[in-house]
């Protein structure tokens, strides 16, 4: 079911409803039976998935904290393995089958069948959330859940369970377990987040896919500044796109009285590679830094190892994006980008009363890297960026696109969006300005919006 549909208005306002209307002990039975139904919606089936691995996960977590020593690792590896065998079955057994295949036509081998199944929606992020349960209680952060229905509903809280925010135990568990009574400013404040996320999603990510979309699926076809042009637009694209998600996930489990945390804070002004990474999707960076990065050494290390632990980190989240060398080429070069940026500070080398220009420099190297990331595949992504580079024209010819005064619009609306997120930011506001603004929103997505349901880009990872 897609937030951007009148069916999950429907469903928003029934379960929130119904949810305020029942006592506590029943909440989490009403909560689990939206959830199921939430992601039943995508396809069926796939729920058995997720009921295999929090059975497992489950299980494991009550074994872990009762075992000791090499015991209590051997179930958190079983649980480990379980839930990225799932994730590799279904996500990357093709990729790889197909690259095994690619080679082994040079050797006269036999060829490994290709499965024929459409990936689970959002199994990368409900599988971290769920390896993160089992983590924490091995590491004595979180006791183990004896409630199933809770710990179920941990996994597939609806808001987050298809994109995120990718939650720890220790967070939501204790407020699941809560008794929580309607608060009218929280409500409101959750209804106004996802009103926000709304307006970035329909008015802005959606009406820049009428220039992105065309523009990436024929990259030969168009000239340097259009490409360039597709390659900015795709930046605000995914990040309102994604942000909007996480905002509307927010607002919807707000107006629950649970609190997400952040996954968004201004990543586009940052003023190095580094501070972007601490504001672009932040439970999936804190994921990996908590879970893969400081187990490896974290910076503790020596400057050769640092380097290498940075490297594998995004080789790996390139890779958790999705099954394509495109992805783990975008990685690269975003851990690339990091171990530059160690270089320069270890040989302290910077540039000191100039944030416009390390800004500039920061925003620029993610919009490029970018290209990688949509580009349908690497070669086309190296045509764009090197096409880009060159800058041999600057006409601006295609027909089938957005027309100039609508492209201005969109830039217009990019900067509100920036001014606004920055205000955001910066202000409390009040209850009243809240309603006001939720108003605001609200009409400017019926008049601008572009309402034909379309996916958020997450949704397939």
């Amino acid at each position: 079911m897609l937030f951007n549909s009148l069916l999950f208005l429907v469903f928003f306002l029934i379960v929130t409803s119904g949810y305020y209307l029942l006592p506590h002990r029943f909440r989490w039975v009403w909560l689990l039976m939206a959830s199921c139904y939430f992601y039943m919606y995508f396809k069926p089936e796939y729920l058995l998935i997720i009921l295999f691995t929090i059975i497992v996960d489950y299980v494991a977590g009550i074994l872990i904290e009762r075992a000791a020593g090499h015991t209590k690792k051997i179930f958190l590896l079983a649980s480990i393995i379980t839930n990225v065998g799932v994730l590799a079955f279904y996500k990357y057994f093709n990729f790889f089958a197909e690259n095994l295949n690619f080679l082994s036509r040079y050797f006269h081998a036999p060829q490994i069948p290709l499965l024929n199944f459409i990936l689970p929606i959002g199994l990368s992020f409900h599988t971290f959330q769920a390896m993160s349960y089992t983590i924490e209680v091995y590491r004595g952060n979180q006791k183990a859940e004896r409630h199933f229905g809770l710990y179920a509903l941990y996994v597939m809280f609806y808001p987050q369970m298809v994109a995120g925010p990718i939650e720890r135990p220790q967070h939501i568990l204790p407020q699941l377990h809560r008794a929580i009574s309607y608060n009218r400013d929280t409500f409101i404040s959750g209804v106004f987040l996802m009103a926000v996320g709304f307006f970035k999603k329909v008015v802005i990510a959606d009406r820049l896919g009428l220039y992105v979309d065309p523009v990436f699926s024929n990259p030969h076809g168009h000239s340097a500044i259009e490409l360039l042009l597709a390659a900015y637009f795709f930046a605000f694209q995914i990040y309102c796109d994604f942000s909007g998600y996480s905002d509307i996930a927010i607002g919807a489990a707000l107006t629950l009285g649970i609190e997400l945390m952040k996954n968004f804070n201004l990543p586009y002004l940052s003023h190095n590679i580094a501070v972007f990474w601490q504001r672009w999707h932040i439970s999936l960076s804190t994921w990996f830094r908590d879970y893969v990065y400081i187990p490896l050494g974290g910076n503790r290390v020596s400057f050769y190892k640092l380097c290498r632990n940075l490297l594998v980190v995004f080789l790996v989240s390139g890779l958790w994006h999705g099954a394509n060398w495109k992805y783990l080429v975008w990685g690269l070069i975003h851990g690339c980008l990091l171990i530059l940026y160690q270089v320069l500070k270890k040989l302290k080398i910077t540039v000191n009363g100039f944030t416009f220009l390390k800004w500039l420099i920061t925003f620029n190297l993610v919009c490029l890297a970018w290209i990688f990331f949509r580009a349908n595949t690497v070669g086309e992504g190296m045509y764009i960026l090197l096409t880009i580079l060159k800058f041999k024209s600057l006409e601006y010819s295609a027909t089938s696109l957005m027309p100039v005064k609508e492209i201005w619009y969109c830039v217009l609306i990019i900067g509100a969006l920036l001014a606004g997120e920055w205000y955001l930011s910066a202000a409390e506001l009040s209850t009243g300005k809240k309603i006001f603004m939720t108003l605001t929103l609200g009409i400017a997505c019926y008049l601008l919006g572009i309402f034909n349901e379309a996916q958020f880009i997450y949704f397939q990872f």
